[in-house]
């Protein structure tokens, strides 16, 4: 039985951003999340991996915040339930392709949304990865334990850098200077 290696391959990664929305993204620790998020959206635009975001409930929690909606590739799906792959069109949507078995899940709250996403994604087979710094919840200590349950279920806790050196595979492109640039431009922590 051969041995998964667990990283990321941008022919069969699909970038999923869950709920980062304007009255709910107001509430959350600040930790950073969005800039990554914006980050994680043009690298992986820029790689040719799809993107796909979704927004619950949004007559409530309002639109995708700007800085992001204006990078999305297609309008967020709308949803009703908690987690992704439970909407029909949202899980119509991440089983589209058959060789699209990775999920980067990211987005807001880590310990509701991300979390049931995660869980579900990996009940049906997925290939999860979590960056744990494009994720939030209003309170910092609901995340970390999102994320260790996450992890524990089987979901590859990661980073934002991670990901996007994952999906470059290699330097010495213009791929990756273009990626580089973009890492540049994150805060520091």
């Amino acid at each position: 039985m051969a041995t998964q290696t667990h990283l990321l391959d941008r022919r069969r990664a699909t970038l999923l951003v869950v709920d980062v929305q304007e009255k709910i993204n107001a509430v959350m620790a600040e930790e950073g999340h969005v800039p990554r998020l914006r980050v994680l959206l043009e690298g992986c635009d820029a790689l040719g991996v799809p993107i796909l975001a979704t927004e619950q409930y949004p007559q409530g929690l309002g639109s995708t915040v700007s800085e992001l909606s204006e990078r999305l590739p297609a309008p967020p799906l709308v949803k009703l339930t908690f987690s992704c792959p439970r909407d029909p069109q949202v899980r119509q949507a991440l089983e589209s392709d058959p060789d699209r078995r990775q999920v980067v899940v990211t987005g807001i709250e880590a310990h509701v949304c991300v979390l049931q996403t995660t869980l579900d994604l990996l009940a049906a087979g997925f290939e999860v990865h979590v960056p744990h710094d494009a994720t939030n919840s209003r309170r910092p200590r609901d995340k970390e334990w999102a994320l260790r349950r996450m992890a524990a279920a089987g979901a590859v806790i990661t980073s934002t850098e991670s990901v996007l050196f994952e999906l470059l595979e290699r330097c010495a492109t213009d791929e990756f200077k273009a990626v580089s640039k973009m890492l540049k431009q994150v805060p520091v922590p």
